[in-house]
């Protein structure tokens, strides 16, 4: 686009050119007492065309994809409306125009020299609510906004990051750090202080035609003093953390053993009445076995006497028993095969066991 008006302009250079070339023809022909018509022809043409040239070059107004135009006329001091990117004309000396960025520019404000807009020392000084004194580097990233670029230009022209933004920031960020303490800048409260920072500039951007992107706090000083103090308040915690951390190791540990302890004595409880409940089933199953072989004795008187000869070898046919046995032996019953007796079944039966004095 800037190669048109180029153009022009050019032409409008070769116009004036043919204007004086034209002059010197029509002075030499005067001088040399021919007619100078034809140079004075061709001069007329040449201003002729490099005036409107000119003028066409100046009522063309080219807009570049990261400008806007705002037009001023100069008749009724009116703002028209802003001219965005591309070409568009305006009506020389009746109309002026003024050009504005409208992609992304940033402003720092730092400590270091080589950083900031401003060389040297820059950074934002302010002080805290307990009265520690902090150095701020701020970083603001903004634009103006296409809509509002007449407000601009009526309230700043191009001075207004010199004029607005710098002294702005520079007042929300003291506003905004006065009401913090030191400490809490220091750790977790300064996530806290970006955001009142950004809400706080990003409606006073606003107000005056501006967007802001983002507010970036770069870096924060402190005094030597205070950094101390907060180093060593650290190690106190620390340590108040270690300590609180071995106690409760020690709690663990002694929780452990008791828990240990504990399923040791249940184990020693669970073996012993399982060992005595192990015994009371055993004797009350002898006492049951022993109910039982006294009925079975009541009912059947010779059922001893059965059952020894049970025990006896296959070929026994004489026992002799002692004579102080305590055994009564009907023999003549035990010989003799009874039809109606029926042996029953006596469990866990403990039958005497025949002395060594038999013989076959």
């Amino acid at each position: 686009m800037g190669g048109v008006s180029a153009i022009i302009g050019t032409l409008a250079l070769l116009g004036f050119l043919v204007f004086l070339a034209g002059a010197g023809l029509a002075v030499m022909a005067a001088s040399q007492g021919r007619p100078a018509r034809s140079g004075v022809m061709l001069a007329i043409v040449g201003l002729v065309a490099g005036l409107l040239l000119s003028l066409v070059a100046q009522g063309i107004l080219i807009v570049e994809p990261t400008q806007v135009g705002v037009i001023v006329n100069t008749l009724t001091g009116e703002l028209e409306q802003p001219r965005r990117p591309g070409t568009s004309v305006v009506v020389p000396v009746v109309q002026t125009y003024y050009i504005y960025p409208i992609n992304q520019q940033q402003y720092t404000m730092a400590g270091r020299e080589t950083e900031g807009q401003v060389r040297g020392n820059d950074s934002v000084q302010a002080r805290t609510v307990d009265g520690q004194e902090v150095a701020l580097d701020i970083t603001v990233l903004y634009a103006i906004n296409p809509e509002k670029v007449n407000t601009v230009h009526v309230r700043w022209q191009t001075g207004y990051q010199d004029n607005f933004v710098r002294p702005t920031v520079r007042g929300i960020v003291r506003e905004v750090v006065a009401g913090f303490r030191a400490e809490d800048i220091y750790g977790e409260g300064r996530g806290e202080m970006e955001q009142r920072m950004t809400d706080r500039v990003s409606e006073r951007f606003e107000a005056e035609g501006l967007i802001l992107t983002d507010l970036l706090v770069r870096d924060i000083s402190f005094s030597e003093q205070f950094r101390q103090a907060i180093e060593q308040k650290q190690i106190a915690d620390q340590e108040a953390q270690q300590a609180q951390l071995r106690v409760v190791q020690r709690e663990n540990e002694a929780n452990q053993l008791r828990a240990q302890a504990e399923g040791e004595r249940d184990a020693a409880i669970a073996r012993a009445e399982g060992q005595a409940q192990a015994t009371i089933l055993q004797a009350q199953a002898e006492a049951e076995a022993l109910r039982l072989v006294s009925e079975q004795i009541a009912a059947n008187p010779t059922l001893i006497q059965y059952l020894y000869v049970q025990n006896l070898s296959d070929n026994v046919n004489i026992a002799l028993v002692p004579s102080n046995s305590p055994f009564l032996f009907d023999f003549s019953s035990l010989a003799t095969p009874n039809a109606d007796f029926t042996a029953p079944a006596v469990p866990n039966a403990i039958v005497p066991e025949a002395t060594p004095e038999t013989g076959s």
